[in-house]
């Protein structure tokens, strides 16, 4: 049975999150969008918290010739973090070398993309801080996991991961990863985070905008 998307967009999506996390008391908060489809429910958290937002860079890697399959991702961070999904290493078994020329044509790009969204800014200070990870929806989970993996580095006071829809088996696999996570809606069987939206679109264009204006109203 087919049922009408949840959200809006991702801004309604953010302002709905913003609700719940709203009725809790926060620290020092730091809103961290995952771009681009994290950043306008990233922007509606932080405008309701008062907290500024800044972006986590993390890159997906598809498999050889099958790039709709994780493999792992990497994330930007002092020291690039990764995470491999052995399982599926074993059955694409690419060559030897391949995940790394992999891993560093990814942080190449995640490169380009903080150029591209950051420009010249400061990043945020995030040590002893409540960090409240935000991306629009969680599939396989691995983004995000690698992402939260990064952010222990940083030695904040708390982190929290906030996102809108997901699969149970991917909320649950990630909860041991965090000290609080939030999911409006938690959903077996998933299908997709897309059918979650009646508007699914967002430009870099808005990722810029949104992010050169932070928390502010």
């Amino acid at each position: 049975m087919n049922h009408a998307p949840a959200f809006r967009d991702r801004h309604h999506a953010g302002q709905a999150l913003a609700a719940v996390l709203g009725e809790r008391s926060w620290q020092h908060p730091v809103v961290l969008a995952l771009p681009r489809g994290g950043v306008p429910i990233g922007h509606e958290i932080a405008r309701a918290l008062s907290a500024p937002l800044d972006i986590l860079l993390v890159r997906k890697i598809g498999a050889p010739g099958h790039e709709e399959y994780a493999l792992g991702a990497v994330v930007d961070s002092d020291e690039p973090q990764w995470v491999v999904d052995e399982d599926m290493l074993r059955l694409f078994n690419p060559s030897p070398d391949w995940f790394a020329g992999q891993m560093a044509e990814q942080l190449r790009e995640i490169e380009r993309r903080r150029a591209l969204y950051h420009g010249s800014r400061p990043t945020v200070p995030l040590e002893r801080r409540d960090l409240i990870v935000v991306d629009d929806g969680l599939a396989s989970g691995s983004s995000a996991y690698v992402a939260l993996k990064a952010l222990r580095h940083r030695k904040p006071r708390s982190i929290v991961l906030a996102v809108p829809v997901g699969p149970l088996e991917t909320v649950e696999k990630l909860r041991p990863e965090v000290d609080e996570l939030f999911c409006l809606e938690m959903l077996e069987p998933f299908r997709a985070v897309g059918l979650h939206y009646e508007d699914f679109q967002v430009t870099d264009l808005e990722v810029m905008e949104l992010l050169a204006a932070g928390a502010d109203p």
